[in-house]
């Protein structure tokens, strides 16, 4: 069975500080990913990305399987760009190269190969820093960090069940697929590609189902237990933020303006290199 990609308690740097600067890193580094289209900037991002992970002491087992899955729907995502617009890379860059031609229709140039690269970078330089975020934080204590921004705290302990739920949906879908498989569907790697996807796609209803149903019955546990009544509540695992929290939200500001400056310098998203 897969590990399970979820909150572990280890002692390092990352899982120490708290769950508000961790967020503030987060939303900052998500939005100048998809802002910019400067392949230098997010060619450091994505390094970053992976030394952030390393550091988090994440490990490649505990998200190969979810790794691999966005790497095939990241494929499919590309080739899908290809198709439907197989010269988008030419008019962002105002000028055409032609590699070669595979039919009428469709011509291989090398601005619509840069334009995509991209967009591949852009997936693998935020891929690392939600993992890292998942398996990272608290989240009891994260929610005591959104309650602090003025968030009410209703929300903020949706958002901790959300989170805390991961795993039970991870443990969901390899009990229903093991389940399939006991009735001889192929799900490994012995049948082709398509054929998994179709089999995958066989788990999504009865996965779905019954998180319904877990949902439901956590909503009626809250509600006999009087949740919401007052206006505010304690939390046990709240977190002072402390001069490691400070630096690194000082970090995420300074590299996310530097990154957006460096990416409209010329006026535009995208660096073009083949002026």
């Amino acid at each position: 069975m897969a590990k399970i990609i979820t909150y572990k308690e280890k002692d390092c740097f990352i899982h120490k500080l708290c769950g508000l600067t961790k967020l503030v890193f987060f939303i900052l580094w998500t939005l100048t990913t998809m802002l910019s289209y400067d392949t230098r900037v997010l060619a450091v991002m994505i390094l970053l990305s992976f030394v952030i992970l390393k550091f988090s002491k994440t490990e490649w087992s505990e998200v190969r399987s979810l790794f691999l899955l966005i790497a095939v729907f990241l494929s499919i995502n590309v080739l899908a760009i290809f198709l439907f617009s197989p010269y988008e890379g030419c008019k962002i860059y105002g000028s055409r190269t032609d590699l070669f031609r595979i039919s009428q229709r469709y011509t291989i140039t090398s601005q619509q190969l840069f334009y995509e690269l991209n967009v591949v970078l852009k997936y693998f330089s935020i891929i690392p820093s939600v993992f890292m975020f998942i398996t990272s934080t608290n989240p009891s204590e994260f929610a005591a960090s959104l309650n602090r921004i003025k968030l009410p705290y209703t929300a903020s302990y949706s958002v901790a069940i959300s989170l805390r739920y991961v795993p039970d949906v991870q443990t969901e879908f390899n009990r229903i697929k093991n389940a399939q498989e006991a009735r001889g569907i192929e799900m490994s790697s012995k049948a082709n590609i398509f054929s998994r996807i179709k089999n995958m796609g066989a788990i999504l209803f009865p996965l779905v189902f019954t998180s319904m149903e877990k949902i439901d019955s956590v909503t009626n546990a809250m509600e006999l237990r009087g949740f919401g009544k007052h206006k505010t509540r304690t939390w046990y695992s709240a977190k002072e933020l402390k001069k490691s929290d400070y630096l690194t939200i000082t970090f995420s500001i300074v590299f996310s303006a530097a990154a957006l400056a460096l990416t409209y310098s010329n006026g535009s998203r995208f660096w073009n290199p083949f002026l």
